[in-house]
């Protein structure tokens, strides 16, 4: 059995979750030293959660926010665990986490050092889509990230993805309430400040989530319910 249907064999047992795997050193150099391929995880959300954000965040939306990190965690935790007993090095890379667990740098950029979304693209799970979420074919935007580091070079069962297949659709661009995003498609090699602000998009997510629940976490989510990608139609 070779090492990537080892990995999958890990998560077989899961429902909804997405795996894939990808070679970055083009994308991130040497950053992590020789840690440059990548196993990617995808965790769906729940349907009857992210249809309740259709206006705006609740209490519910958030608390699935963080469970579905931690579930991700977990099968971070499992994948290398089974990786060290092979003797495979690896470097777990978190779902994005809050924003008081980041530094000043992020406070200036609203960027961390490495983009769960662009090892998702290089993966083939998925497209950058017009309000820089990532959007995979099976579950649209409804899913949340996580990546593992390895440094073995692991083949890729479908090729990269390199640019938008939103089409024409501009459903996402026209509910935003902070009206972050100018309706360009997103390409490999597009900087994201030339379709999205996420300054924009963070302000009015702790507006919103004050308003709704009274927590000032960016939060928002309704780009998310309106995406017609990878909904199943007896869910809407």
């Amino acid at each position: 059995m070779d090492l990537e249907e080892r990995i999958k064999k890990l998560v077989d047992c899961e429902e909804g979750v997405l795996i894939g795997f990808a070679g970055l050193r083009d994308v991130i150099g040497r950053m992590y030293g020789e840690h440059t391929s990548a196993v990617v995880l995808g965790k769906k959300l729940d349907d009857g959660i992210i249809d309740s954000i259709i206006s705006g965040p609740n209490e519910e939306y958030y608390r699935l926010y963080r469970e579905t990190n931690v579930h991700l965690q977990t099968l971070l935790r499992r994948i290398k665990s089974e990786l060290s007993s092979l003797h495979v090095s690896s470097i777990p890379i978190e779902p994005t986490v809050s924003d008081d667990q980041l530094d000043e740098e992020y406070a200036r950029t609203l960027r961390t050092d490495f983009s769960h979304k662009m090892a998702a693209t290089r993966a083939g799970i998925g497209w950058i889509g017009k309000t820089a979420l990532l959007v995979s074919e099976s579950f649209g935007p409804r899913l949340r990230l996580a990546t593992l580091l390895i440094d073995r070079p692991v083949g890729t069962e479908k090729l990269p993805i390199d640019e938008s297949r939103c089409g024409a659709c501009t459903l996402c661009v026209r509910v935003c309430p902070a009206g972050a995003a100018n309706g360009r498609a997103w390409k490999l090699g597009m900087e994201r400040e030339d379709f999205f602000d996420p300054f924009k998009c963070r302000e009015t997510c702790i507006s919103l989530s004050l308003k709704n629940f009274k927590k000032p976490v960016s939060i928002c989510g309704i780009c998310i319910a309106v995406c017609p990608v990878g909904v199943k139609r007896d869910s809407r």
